[in-house]
């Protein structure tokens, strides 16, 4: 008995030995803060955060700009400035608010994203308590610069949206917006090719020659470019210009789809407090609503099709006006993305449309304007596609343009429901 005591002392030395100790077992890895959390932390030393990622391409007279414009608001400005992703996607209407909370103080929150070179953002403007004035949407609103402003740069709508911000705050007037900030108007400078064009052509000719489809190409192409090139104005007028970017269309359809948030959301918070015609406001918000929701639905549309973030403009301007109480509008017949359609034009057979005031002008002049531009495919083998006026495309075929965007029946929203139920 006494000999075993001393053995099994020592395997317990051994084991105790072998066993690791706390100081030796592996760290557990570090716990990241939640973005929000990084981006107010970030904020408690430099007031525009950059994400991290960023950082090493981010042009540095843009950033520059940003921080000059901040220097110029009579309140406070956090900016940040991120990828996006599924995360700030999910989040986009609900970062500056859950931001402001865990900063705790008043001032301009900007939340800016980007996607490949086209960014977009939300903001709120939280003012000291007592302190009113306008609201910086309805600046935004009337701000007729305010969705000509480029979106392949950060500093011009970041920019703009300071001095909205300002104008919200304390009256003083809206600055004109350097000639440089606006988009270019396609109709007169539309020559040169889009992306997606440069790629088609480049395909075309890199399938070479050789087998039937290579040769029928080769005859297309001929026939494309045999003749005397046309002029640029007649170019022009033919439409080879070429539709307007999908990008840009986009992001149109992005700035409405917020304003109309919140005014459906003020909305709302008007309606708990009224005693008094609760039936009309409650039609008005289902109304919003309605075209809201199918705003959103032909927003999340990711194709190229032009079709469904125009229609997503169109619905998320009327849903602000009918949040908003103001009449809703039909859109300009001849080109969805243009002012309302407030004018009744006479145009062929007797026909009238609504129209807004610049095209209503070239109708008097017994012209028809150019019109919204979409893709058609024509061709020997429909392998080819040309820009048309949406108006001439069969209805059958893009269901949403059937009725103009919704300029000649307003039925728009429920066209889309019907289309996305599989009932067209």
């Amino acid at each position: 008995m006494s000999a075993r005591i001393p053995r099994l002392g020592a395997l317990v030395a051994v084991l105790a030995f072998l066993a690791p100790s706390p100081a030796a077992a592996t760290p557990a890895p570090p716990v990241l803060p939640e973005l929000p959390d990084q981006i107010a932390a970030g904020w408690s030393t430099d007031r525009v955060f950059v994400y991290d990622a960023l950082r090493p391409g981010f042009p540095a007279a843009e950033l520059a700009r940003i921080r000059a414009a901040t220097r110029t608001a009579p309140f406070p400005v956090y900016i940040a400035l991120l990828p996006r992703t599924p995360y700030t996607r999910q989040l986009s209407m609900d970062l500056p608010t859950l931001l402001q909370a865990r900063v705790g103080q008043p001032g301009l929150y900007l939340v800016w994203s980007v996607s490949d070179d086209y960014w977009s953002g939300t903001q709120t403007l939280i003012r000291p308590g007592g302190l009113k004035g306008r609201e910086l949407v309805g600046v935004q609103l009337d701000d007729k610069q305010d969705n000509k402003i480029v979106t392949d740069r950060p500093a011009p709508r970041i920019v703009r949206t300071i001095q909205q911000a300002a104008t919200a705050y304390d009256g003083r007037a809206l600055p004109a917006v350097p000639a440089a900030d606006l988009t270019k108007e396609r109709d007169r400078d539309g020559d040169e090719l889009s992306a997606t064009d440069k790629g088609d052509r480049a395909a075309f000719i890199g399938m070479g020659a050789g087998g039937l489809i290579g040769f029928c190409l080769v005859i297309v192409i001929t026939l494309r470019h045999r003749g005397k090139r046309p002029t640029p104005r007649k170019r022009a007028q033919s439409g080879a210009a070429g539709p307007v970017n999908v990008w840009s269309v986009r992001g149109k359809a992005d700035r409405w789809i917020v304003k109309a948030d919140k005014s459906l959301k003020r909305l709302e918070a008007k309606i708990k407090t009224a005693r008094s015609n609760v039936s009309e406001l409650l039609d008005q918000r289902d109304d919003a609503s309605a075209r809201l929701t199918a705003a959103r639905t032909l927003r999340a549309d990711d194709s190229d099709d032009l079709t469904a973030p125009a229609g997503a403009f169109v619905l998320a301007r009327q849903a602000n006006e009918a949040a908003s109480g103001a009449a809703v509008q039909p859109p300009c017949f001849f080109n969805p993305l243009h002012e309302p359609g407030v004018v009744q034009a006479p145009w062929s057979d007797d026909t009238e449309v609504p129209a807004c005031r610049s095209c209503a002008k070239v109708l008097e002049r017994g012209e028809t304007p150019r019109g919204f531009l979409v893709w058609k495919k024509s061709g020997l083998l429909r392998l080819d596609r040309k820009a048309v006026p949406y108006w001439t495309v069969d209805p059958k075929e893009q269901p949403l343009m059937a009725t103009g965007f919704g300029a000649l029946e307003d039925d728009l929203a429920e066209r889309v429901g019907r289309q996305r139920g599989g009932d067209q």
